[in-house]
């Protein structure tokens, strides 16, 4: 069960309360900046970790201002698109309502994800979405991030070592993911959305030498259903 810690109390909450049962995910990103985006990409990790755990979840994007760049840049991270909120009212049979907002912004009533801040003002020019997102999944979402050169060189080369094994992996006899790696997995983005905790599992796997890489390969499969990296984007091009 996914418990995500509510900001206005410091505890963690049940983010799908009733089992099956409906779950408000409203995204408030206050204007168009690299944080927004932030905003939005901890939103899609929410939608995406309930979806795998089987709860229906309605998504919503409560924003006024230059929502054209909004949805442009989220469509560029792989985020798939919110419906408009700012209108929206209840009545169809949420059970939790979860409100991500900017760390210190905006205060609606129900649970709060606050997100802490991006040091960059605008998104990085000639950055592959991609890299950057994977910046920011690097990174619990209470904890600011500063897209430097190094964070993005290194996001990079991570992407692109991943993409070009997950294709090699392919190439083998698939195996599943072993258990108690699916375990290690789901514990992780149980906890509080633990992303890094997930990436961290994903490069013990790697390296592992006992893991079979058919079982690498569906690993890395499993874990993109909540990264969104499109790490099997290579596949029929092993490197």
């Amino acid at each position: 069960m996914l418990r995500i810690i509510d900001a206005r109390t410091g505890q963690p909450v049940d983010a799908a309360p009733a089992r099956r049962g409906l779950t408000r995910v409203e995204a408030h990103t206050e204007g168009f900046d690299v944080t927004a985006l932030r905003v939005l990409l901890v939103a899609d990790l929410l939608v995406r970790a309930l979806e795998i755990g089987g709860t229906p979840v309605w998504a919503l994007l409560d924003e006024e201002r230059q929502q054209a760049e909004l949805r442009a840049g989220a469509a560029a991270l792989g985020i798939r698109p919110f419906e408009e909120g700012r209108d929206a009212v209840s009545g169809l049979g949420e059970t939790q309502v979860l409100h991500v907002v900017r760390e210190g912004g905006a205060e609606p009533d129900g649970v709060r994800v606050a997100v802490a801040a991006v040091e960059a003002s605008a998104p990085p020019e000639d950055t592959d979405p991609a890299v950057l997102r994977l910046a920011l999944l690097g990174t619990r979402r209470g904890v600011p991030v500063a897209l430097d050169t190094g964070t993005l060189d290194a996001a990079h080369a991570t992407l692109a070592r991943w993409r070009g094994a997950v294709a090699h992996w392919a190439t083998s006899p698939s195996r599943p993911v072993p258990d108690e790696v699916r375990a290690a997995l789901r514990t992780a983005w149980e906890d509080d959305l633990d992303v890094p905790g997930v990436l961290g599992v994903l490069r013990r796997v790697e390296s592992a030498p006992e893991v079979p890489d058919g079982a690498r390969f569906e690993t890395f499969a499993h874990a993109d259903r909540l990264l969104g990296l499109d790490l099997t984007r290579d596949l029929g091009n092993p490197r």
